[in-house]
């Protein structure tokens, strides 16, 4: 028989203490989880390591996205350059003689690096009749590459440059007429402030300077005859 427990509380009391005992933390040897817990240690570095090259895996998908990311804003990048350039070409405000001053610097340009190159690949001068012949195999090339840029360099140029010379020429080579130095000074004695002044797109006025430059400084090694007999051997497009 259960003691009344208002009469012996204290009973009471150790009897819900041995009933919790017994529902909730029933009799076990704890030397058993001593060692379940000793054993299961490799397991949890075995899961941490799992987790360590898990997250290794996304550190490297990671980095993988963010160079694709990178890649496709550079390309985004430079499409819109190239578009704000050829709006800028199209849209120039000069005058025809202006226009053919501009591109007869152009060509001199142009024929300059073509001929610097040649010049330092004799054996390949039959495989590079064009300036697009040079251009197109530098990227595949690499000796060809490594000339280009060391000409590049010599003539105070860069890759920019020439796509903005030979965005020009696309656009205006089949009207414009070449106009020899003798003639240009006849027109036009401050070439540079014309471009300064006239060209807004920075890409285009910096390519257009530079060619300027290269030709004022005597960088062109054949005379103005002999470029405008070439200019249909330049870049294939002849004029109407």
């Amino acid at each position: 028989m259960i003691p009344n427990q208002t009469e012996y509380p204290e009973i009471s009391s150790n009897l819900r203490i041995q009933e919790f005992q017994d529902n909730y933390l029933p009799r076990k040897d704890f030397g058993g989880h001593i060692k379940l817990l000793s054993s299961g240690g490799p397991q949890v570095d075995h899961k941490l390591q799992a987790l360590e090259a898990q997250f290794n895996e996304l550190d490297i998908s990671k980095d993988n996205l963010t160079q694709k990311f990178e890649h496709h804003r550079k390309t985004l990048a430079s499409q819109v350059a190239q578009d704000e350039m050829w709006e800028s070409v199209w849209n120039l405000k000069f005058t025809s003689m202006e226009l053919n001053i501009l591109y007869s610097y152009v060509i001199e340009a142009l024929t300059c690096l073509h001929t610097r190159v040649c010049g330092k690949l004799p054996d390949l001068v039959r495989g590079l009749p064009t300036l697009t012949s040079v251009l197109r195999r530098k990227v595949k090339n690499k000796h060809i590459r490594v000339v280009w840029e060391s000409v590049l360099e010599e003539c105070g140029l860069q890759e920019g440059d020439i796509t903005a010379l030979c965005t020009f020429f696309i656009a205006h080579g089949s009207k414009a007429e070449y106009y020899a130095a003798k003639v240009r000074q006849m027109y036009i004695r401050d070439v540079t402030f014309m471009i300064t002044n006239m060209v807004k797109n920075q890409a285009l006025q910096d390519g257009l300077l530079r060619a300027v430059q290269v030709i004022e400084k005597g960088k062109a090694l054949r005379t103005p005859e002999e470029q405008k007999s070439s200019l249909k051997d330049l870049i294939p497009i002849g004029k109407e």
